[in-house]
């Protein structure tokens, strides 16, 4: 008998296993329907010995002090800064936007005091921040909205920045100084050996038993458990009873190149013409030294695994509406991205596991 079945060998279900293992000493079947644990932030060595991410870049950081030792306690740190540059006009240009990024897109030699003055000429006045649109040409105008955002919000999403929340955009900041760091939280770095090996000490504890390469719906008639932990689609638990939850899904193109470089920065945007949003080079998320370097070209479409919830009113409403399904299940806790329908970072998936782990433990 076990005490949960955990759905999901994610961060999610992975910090809710150790936890009700270690902390509780609980009875744990960790069930994950891919051949490996880790989620999306599952990495290895692909065929040329280069450590990558399998579903893209995974750059850890948060601000909670709790989450940073408590993931700690699984994995040495390797201190990283993330830079992104944007391919715009020709030139390869700082993200989030800066006074450099300015200052080289127009030929200007502004200080910090005159591009806020000039930020402030050119933004237009929105009565009321509601969409992706507003949240920028309302701060920069619509010149850098053009340039830098439209275009991939549209490939990103499938959907014109007018016609998504606010809170897409809102998660990029507009820089006055010269500060080209991607993320400002406290807490910057990457597990020093990789996620996967994270996760392996994670889940190492003789009270948990992984399986992998198995749907847990062929699993529940067969072994015997008190509750549930559901990490995955909200909808799919429900048989889509409302309909499915819209979501965006990516596809990885992996490439190996016979070379130190590929790229002057760790992730380039493409905004504009190109189909792809992002080409991401692993060695310098890593550190590791190698003679080649692996790159992945991230391109978004419909069909797939689902990464991304689509924020929009009406898909909110919709997710409330299998909330209250859940809410009602006896025996069964909803949580991480795809069980709450949450656009979350790595850290606050874990912050809720957390939070979920101390309510069971009441």
């Amino acid at each position: 008998m076990f005490d949960y079945l955990i759905v999901g060998a994610g961060f999610a279900g992975s910090v809710l296993a150790e936890r009700l293992a270690a902390g509780a000493g609980k009875r744990v079947l960790l069930v994950d329907r891919r051949s490996h644990i880790g989620g999306n932030a599952y990495d290895h060595y692909d065929d040329a010995g280069v450590l990558v991410h399998r579903y893209g870049p995974h750059i850890f950081h948060t601000n909670s002090r709790e989450v940073f030792d408590y993931l700690g306690r699984f994995t040495a740190w390797r201190p990283y800064e993330h830079r992104v540059l944007a391919s715009v006009d020709g030139q390869l240009l700082p993200i989030p936007i800066n006074l450099d990024t300015v200052n080289r897109l127009y030929g200007l030699s502004l200080t910090s005091l005159e591009l806020e003055q000039f930020f402030a000429a050119r933004a237009e006045p929105v009565e009321a921040v509601r969409t992706s649109e507003d949240v920028i040409v309302s701060r920069v105008g619509r010149d850098l909205y053009t340039k830098f955002f439209r275009n991939y919000t549209r490939k990103q999403w499938g959907l014109d920045p007018g016609e998504l929340d606010a809170s897409v955009t809102a998660r990029v900041p507009v820089r006055l100084g010269r500060d080209d760091r991607y993320f400002s939280d406290t807490y910057q770095a990457m597990p020093r050996h990789g996620y996967t090996r994270m996760f392996e000490r994670m889940l190492a504890h003789p009270g948990i038993k992984v399986l992998l390469g198995a749907d847990y719906r062929d699993v529940v008639g067969e072994v015997a458990y008190r509750e549930m932990i559901y990490t995955g689609p909200v909808d799919e638990f429900f048989d889509h009873r409302f309909g499915p939850l819209p979501y965006r899904s990516l596809r990885f193109q992996h490439e190996t190149y016979d070379r130190r470089v590929f790229q002057p920065a760790p992730v380039v945007n493409y905004p504009n013409e190109q189909p792809y949003t992002r080409i991401t080079e692993f060695k310098y998320l890593t550190g590791q030294e190698h003679a080649k370097t692996s790159v992945v070209y991230e391109y978004p479409c419909d069909d797939g695994d689902p990464y991304y919830p689509v924020p929009r009113p009406e898909n909110a409403e919709l997710y409330r509406r299998y909330k209250a399904l859940a809410d009602a299940t006896p025996g069964v806790h909803f949580a991480g991205r795809l069980g709450t329908y949450r656009y979350y970072n790595m850290d606050q998936v874990v912050a809720q596991a957390l939070t979920l782990y101390a309510r069971l433990r009441e």
